[in-house]
């Protein structure tokens, strides 16, 4: 089984404008709601794919209900932890030309909460896959990703990270089997500028060096990147389109890239079904349907594999 954590998922309410201006009444032309949060984003674009997944993290308040009510309606699992007070966040992603997010801050996150949490990882046996992703809400200490991995780290669990700074550096001591920065991300932990593709496979390689197990690194507009656990570096290009939407992309593509795995796909076909995912979604309205992602897939070129491997 996957399961993924959401500290602090999110109804997102999604509007498209003609413009934006600050100070006046502005008309929706269309609107859409979301049930997010990146590990829900995940768990979404596992479902899509035909893989089941289990959704754990935190809800609160009456949007909190709300959320679990609307995933379960869509038929997935899910298995939150109730917070005794305060309410799930609602985020609002403004599309007017430009994107403008409002993202709401979250429930507080009390040391007992996180203990229930990780109390739940105790079902989870060899095999299984665990993806940890976003941001830490209000009160979540930043070793909260490391304290979770610590409870499976003697089980046969994949283990899959995609967050930033301090949060996801005290990751890497438990060999996670996947992490997946974007490159302005790399470029935070590593502590300079990759300029271009050679110092961006030689980072993720730091990576490596430090525990990750396969190094996935979003690259927007010009495709992906990947080290994988052998050592090898594989390109993925991009194609052209209209990127209606960024919301999701990223963790779509750590859901096509785990669900190609999962599936016995080697990690060059692996980081093909993550891009044909993540691509989908960043050329839709909301998260891709199976359709746009398979028509995705039929249209991106090959991986291709960069030079000798490397440990």
């Amino acid at each position: 089984m996957i399961y993924t954590v959401t500290l602090n998922p999110a109804i997102d309410y999604i509007v498209n404008m003609p413009s934006l201006t600050i100070g006046s009444i502005n008309r929706v032309h269309e609107a859409a709601i979301q049930l997010g949060g990146k590990g829900v984003n995940v768990s979404t674009m596992l479902k899509t794919l035909g893989h089941q997944s289990v959704a754990l993290g935190f809800t609160a308040g009456r949007t909190g209900a709300a959320l679990e009510e609307g995933l379960k309606a869509a038929g997935q699992s899910v298995d939150f932890t109730r917070l005794a007070s305060g309410f799930t966040r609602i985020n609002v992603k403004i599309k007017a030309g430009q994107e403008t997010e409002i993202n709401g801050a979250g429930p507080l996150i009390a040391s007992a909460d996180v203990e229930a949490l990780a109390a739940k990882l105790e079902a989870l046996v060899d095999g299984d896959a665990l993806v940890l992703a976003g941001a830490a809400p209000p009160g979540a200490a930043p070793d909260v990703y490391a304290r979770l991995l610590a409870r499976v780290q003697n089980r046969r669990v994949l283990a899959v990270v995609d967050a930033a700074g301090e949060l996801f550096r005290r990751t890497l001591a438990h060999e996670p089997f996947l992490v997946k920065p974007n490159r302005l991300e790399l470029e935070e932990i590593c502590g300079r500028r990759l300029a271009d593709e050679p110092k961006i496979v030689e980072a993720a390689r730091e990576l490596r060096q430090k525990g990750a197990r396969n190094v996935l690194v979003s690259l927007a507009g010009d495709g992906a990147l990947l080290v994988d656990q052998d050592g090898q570096a594989w390109r993925m290009g991009s194609v052209a389109g209209n990127v209606r939407n960024s919301v999701g992309a990223g963790d779509s593509m750590v859901a096509g890239f785990l669900a190609g795995h999962l599936s016995g796909r080697d990690f060059g076909q692996a980081l093909k079904l993550g891009a044909a995912a993540g691509t989908a979604t960043a050329f839709s309205a909301v998260m891709a349907d199976q359709a746009a992602v398979l028509a995705m897939l039929a249209q991106l070129p090959e991986p291709v594999r960069l030079g000798a491997a490397s440990a």
